[in-house]
């Protein structure tokens, strides 16, 4: 009888004409009735183990509980722990190390570039300053500015530097938005 039953659970699934056919069959006139009465003792057997394997479980699973909870382990903790230890089973594998390395010499290899890049920069900056066009450029800045120094009351004419002539400007710039025209008289009056 159990092979007969075993035989009905692993079965194909049924397809479409099969499903009209169970459907429509009629399996308790089939079967006998020591058959249906053996049936009958196998359900209510079956349902018995399942009540049981329900209660073993529910059982243990509130045992787990107590168990974590008297050694400090939350939900949290284990979301920790497992985050970690799978972090560290990520890091063991061949492949993580392979593209570590990978990534860690492309890195290097970069930075390298971006220095040298940097070093390239730098020196093109100090040779266009030496260059007479930036020389002529900053001595065209420095006439301007010094005009303009004139003009809003400043009494330094002796040139300087390109940074001097700049700062300078940037001050009496300042100096003549905050105070208008009666500050200019006053700083002349003061020299």
């Amino acid at each position: 009888m159990e092979a007969q039953a075993r035989g009905l659970l692993e079965t194909e699934p049924l397809q479409g004409r099969d499903e009209d056919t169970v459907a429509s069959a009629d399996f308790p006139s089939m079967l006998s009735e020591e058959e249906k009465e053996e049936l009958k003792a196998e359900l209510v057997q079956l349902e018995d183990e399942i009540t049981t394997l329900r209660q073993v479980l529910s059982a243990k699973e509130r045992h787990l509980v107590e168990i974590k909870q008297k050694l400090g382990m939350n939900l949290m903790n284990e979301l920790k722990q497992n985050f970690s230890r799978s972090w560290h089973d990520v890091q063991t594998t061949t492949a993580y190390k392979k593209t570590h390395e990978t990534l860690s010499h492309a890195g290097q290899k970069a930075t390298a570039a971006f220095s040298n890049v940097g070093t390239a920069i730098s020196k093109k900056f100090g040779d266009m300053r030496n260059s007479p066009t930036f020389k002529s450029f900053e001595e065209r800045v420095e006439t301007t500015v010094t005009s303009l120094k004139t003009k809003v009351g400043g009494t330094n004419h002796g040139g300087g530097s390109f940074e001097e002539v700049l700062s300078s400007t940037a001050q009496a710039s300042a100096q003549s938005s905050a105070g208008g025209p009666r500050r200019a008289e006053e700083e002349e009056l003061q020299c």
